[in-house]
């Protein structure tokens, strides 16, 4: 039976939960997630996790924040005056927005304090600093 090996691309089904068991992600959401082996497409821990399946099998891993979003890292957590942020953005403690930067790309940040004249913002992946189990099922190597 074949198994995976790099630059296959595969079907999987899976379901992602962290350690307290609360699921961050599930295939049955948006269906099979289907990619290439070496794109880059996924986190590295997940693709490493697939390797070596055959169609039809099931396994349960435990991805190492350093292979899933990496660690927290503090430095991406800046205050920045609430004048700067365009009064059409709504802030709420918890939500997403999206940054401009000044050459015209765009990266999203987590509000994660709001003063009378400051917001605080993390540039940090929402699962950085997390240790991710998934449920994995491969379905299709093409």
């Amino acid at each position: 039976m074949a198994k995976v090996k790099e630059g296959d691309t595969v079907k999987v089904h899976y379901k992602g939960t962290l350690n307290d068991g609360t699921v961050f992600d599930e295939s049955k959401e948006h269906g099979v997630l289907e990619f290439q082996i070496g794109d880059e497409k996924v986190i590295p821990g997940f693709e490493e996790a697939i390797i070596g399946m055959s169609a039809g099998e099931k396994k349960n891993t435990t991805v190492k924040a350093e292979k899933a979003y990496g660690i927290r890292n503090e430095k991406l957590i800046k205050v920045v005056n609430k004048k700067q942020v365009p009064e059409n953005v709504e802030l709420k403690v918890g939500e997403q927005i999206e940054v401009r930067q000044t050459h015209g790309g765009s990266f999203p940040v987590t509000v994660i304090d709001i003063t009378e004249s400051e917001v605080t913002l993390d540039a940090n992946h929402p699962l950085a600093g997390e240790d991710l189990t998934f449920e994995i099922e491969l379905v299709e190597i093409t």
